[in-house]
């Protein structure tokens, strides 16, 4: 039976991962800051799956925790075969407004994370021959609005070149970049969208099933539903003057609020 680690794996995205993964009969490693939600996570999976569940608390903003995080990935002894880099948060406030500590914690989180784990985890993997390294993007990565998307753009772009640097090896790569959830995520970045009509928004068991799908299927980059497939499509076939426009029109807008 094969371990995947799960980061981010409280709520959200991080949990309908962790929650398919257990379905299909893998062990689990869960990380998050949150020890009781994490304990109850892991009570869940053990009782509907029959699978065994490691809790590994860690603040991934942390250098010192996110050691620890690399140090379990690349134990040998404890070989993880499954890495779902899903940590993360937004800031609702537009770059020079924001509290400079919270961006340097996104910054550590969803990018300084994202490169250590993956360095960990693909060293080990590739050592054995076989692995999965799955890291969750955004369709913002496509777009030019705010660090956040300056921070998913690294994750799918870096996911593309370490897929690239990894081909013949038995371990693959894939950038997952769903676009609006159904989670916590918008909550606590306090963002209110309601303008977006419902069928905008993906459920995050359904992020979770087409991303672990077309990992397995050895794809790059996994967009997962349809209207977010055109759409990023679309995105990435416009001129940049065109998506700089209208992530300043996003910018003011977050302003007004």
């Amino acid at each position: 039976m094969s371990t995947a680690l799960v980061t981010g794996a409280s709520a959200g995205i991080g949990r309908a991962f962790a929650q398919r993964l257990a379905h299909d009969g893998h062990d689990v490693v869960l990380v998050a800051r949150d020890r009781a939600r994490l304990e109850r996570l892991a009570d869940e999976l053990r009782q509907a799956h029959g699978v065994g569940v490691e809790v590994l608390v860690a603040d991934l903003a942390d250098r010192a925790q996110t050691d620890d995080v690399c140090r379990r990935l690349a134990d040998e002894a404890r070989p993880v075969e499954v890495l779902v880099n899903n940590a993360g948060f937004g800031l609702h406030r537009p770059f020079l407004d924001n509290d400079l500590a919270q961006e340097e914690a996104a910054l550590d989180v969803m990018v300084r994370a994202v490169l250590l784990t993956s360095h960990a985890a693909g060293r080990a993997m590739r050592g054995r021959g076989r692995g999965s390294i799955v890291n969750i993007s955004s369709v913002a990565s496509f777009m030019a609005n705010g660090t956040y998307a300056a921070e998913k753009s690294f994750v799918t772009v870096f996911s593309e070149a370490l897929a690239g640097q990894l081909r013949g090896s038995g371990v693959t790569v894939t950038a997952v970049c769903p676009g609006l959830t159904r989670s916590e995520f918008h909550e606590r970045a306090r963002m209110r969208l309601p303008g977006v009509p419902r069928g905008m928004w993906l459920d995050a068991d359904e992020v979770a099933r087409q991303g672990l799908a077309d990992a397995a299927a050895g794809k790059v980059v996994s967009v997962p539903g349809p209207q977010w497939k055109v759409l990023s499509t679309l995105v990435r076939a416009m001129p940049r003057p065109l998506v700089r426009g209208g992530a300043a029109r996003v910018v003011e807008a977050l302003r007004r609020r």
